[in-house]
């Protein structure tokens, strides 16, 4: 990072350098970093799915002796395969012992835990340092860690702590992710139709489970460790495309900010949000505090916002609470729904690792019409939290009536978990998207800093934290039984609701003290309020 008061030359990526000298519109290279974006967070997903798919190949359902390990720290690192003897899948020591599902939730909210340690740090980063570097650098180290995941099946480690620091420090990579891509989004978008954008867009979240689920399931058969060695390879190869086409900031390629002391003005005087970009103009920025830097020949002053500084932004909190059980009942399904499939009879009958695997994919199929329906209803009700809440009662229902009735038959699974996938992702997609950029812009910033990443990061790394916790529960209750998990499930949805109550509140007093459509000449050029 250049020393605050430097003067620092903003230049295209290079691939826009190979590939074209010509200027575009300003809508071209927002459909680039949409795709751009898009592209990047599809292969974080996709990395973080192999966990999930070898559950059930390195814990099998017990049918023979198991050759005991010491307990880790302590125990063999290279030995010969060695497992559960007298069945066709032996599993993996020490992940086939008989506290084998408490390890593997503990594997799991080692990386979420660390996950979510590590999005306050970047979030504050990503207000600071060049986006696409700090992107890149993260998609390629969070490539080499879960390769180095896999790599312990080839090199036959068996000590629990080997996978778990993997698992640790990819975890910390992977925190770079996210509130990279939403500060880059949030860079180029106002808040007009966001809701919508943000949630077509958000579907990578699904489109990288699904490419995750079923890149591990492809190569399982070869070795469970070619299912997190070629994810790892393609979040890798990910972070090259980035450092090549990501356009992370308008200034990159000449144009200004959307954001700073006279964005509100400009945005209440031109509906139309090209007129918010012009060529030429100046206007404040995010780098570091009290730095300047060139932007086709001119400079700006910018300045970050710090932890504290936007956790009281009106909103921020009461989101972060809500995300944080929002996330604990995603991720468990994330985590934990192809071991579920493989482990429940489904019209009598049960499926391989494989088809586990694979039928899990159609929950996140639902999540990505959830993420595109929450966006959109919330768009046109101008209710972001009501829009939140109401999905989330929504789910409580629809878990439930997956576990009574989803092992009818296949087709009564199929349409209760893509209904279940629409209502879980649907808030969880609005808030860590729209909500995030909504707020990282806040009018009560007053156009003198930005707090795009900072605020995901807040939101996002508390959501996290719920995100570690609800694996690491399943864990144990899945020992008590499924019901019990579907119990904790159905509560956290309950209380994620619960906790924009405030703020739905809000939004109903709001619309119903909202005048009557005027003339244009009569309209308030301020523009309405919004309850956060």
């Amino acid at each position: 990072m250049p020393p605050p008061g430097s003067l620092v030359t903003r230049t295209p990526p290079p691939g826009f350098l190979i590939i074209s000298g010509r200027r575009w519109k300003i809508k071209t290279y927002r459909y680039i970093v949409l795709l751009v974006t898009f592209v990047a967070y599809v292969c974080f997903h996709a990395s973080r799915k192999p966990t999930g798919i070898v559950k059930s190949v390195l814990y099998p359902e017990p049918n023979g002796h198991i050759i005991k390990l010491k307990p880790w720290p302590m125990g063999e690192v290279f030995v010969k395969d060695r497992g559960i003897v007298g069945g066709k899948n032996k599993g993996w020591a020490p992940f086939n012992e008989p506290d084998g599902t408490s390890k593997l939730g503990e594997i799991d909210v080692a990386f979420l835990a660390c996950y979510s340690v590590g999005m306050y740090v970047s979030g504050h980063l990503g207000d600071t340092l060049d986006l696409r570097l700090f992107l890149t650098m993260g998609m390629i180290a969070s490539g080499v860690f879960v390769g180095l995941f896999g790599m312990g099946y080839f090199w036959k480690i068996h000590a629990f702590s080997y996978y778990l620091i993997m698992q640790m420090i990819a975890g910390l990579f992977q925190a770079t992710g996210w509130p990279s891509v939403v500060a880059v989004i949030g860079n180029w978008f106002g808040k007009r139709k966001r809701g919508l954008i943000m949630g077509v867009w958000n579907a990578h979240t699904s489109v990288g489970n699904i490419s995750g689920s079923l890149l591990a399931v492809s190569v399982l058969k070869y070795g469970w460790g070619w299912s997190f060695i070629v994810p790892g390879a393609l979040i890798i190869f990910g972070g090259l495309f980035v450092y090549l086409f990501l356009t992370a900031y308008p200034e990159d390629v000449g144009f200004t900010s959307i954001h700073g002391s006279d964005s509100d003005l400009l945005a209440a005087m031109h509906p139309d949000e090209e007129a918010q970009i012009t060529k030429g103009e100046v206007t404040t920025v995010a780098f570091s505090p009290g730095s300047l830097r060139t932007l086709s020949g001119a400079s700006v002053r910018t300045k970050s916002v710090g932890l504290l500084e936007a956790c009281f932004i009106p909103g921020v909190i009461p989101y972060a609470l809500c995300l944080f059980f929002a996330k604990l009942v995603a991720y468990t399904f994330l985590y934990w729904l192809p071991f579920y499939l493989s482990q429940t009879e489904i019209g009598g009958e049960y499926v391989s690792v494989e088809s586990a695997g694979n039928l899990s994919t159609l929950f996140d199929v639902g999540g990505i019409f959830g993420g595109v329906l929450a966006g959109y209803i919330s768009d046109k009700l101008n209710a972001r939290a009501t829009t939140a809440a109401s999905f989330m009662y929504a789910a409580i229902p629809a878990m439930l009536l997956y576990r009574i009735y989803g092992s009818i038959s296949m087709n009564v699974n199929i349409a209760l978990m893509i209904a279940t996938g629409l209502l879980v992702n649907g808030p969880y997609a609005l808030i860590t998207t729209a909500v995030s950029a909504d707020l990282g812009t806040h009018s009560s910033l007053r156009g003198d800093s930005r707090a795009l990443a900072t605020v995901t990061a807040i939101i996002d790394g508390t959501g996290s934290v719920g995100a570690a916790l609800g694996p690491l529960l399943t864990g144990f209750l899945s020992t008590m039984g499924w019901n019990a998990v579907f119990a904790m499930l159905a509560l956290g949805a309950c209380i994620a609701g619960l906790l924009l109550s405030r703020l739905v509140v809000a939004e109903i007093a709001e619309r119903s003290r909202r005048p009557e459509p005027v003339s244009i000449g009569q309209q308030n050029p301020g523009g309405k309020c919004s309850p956060y």
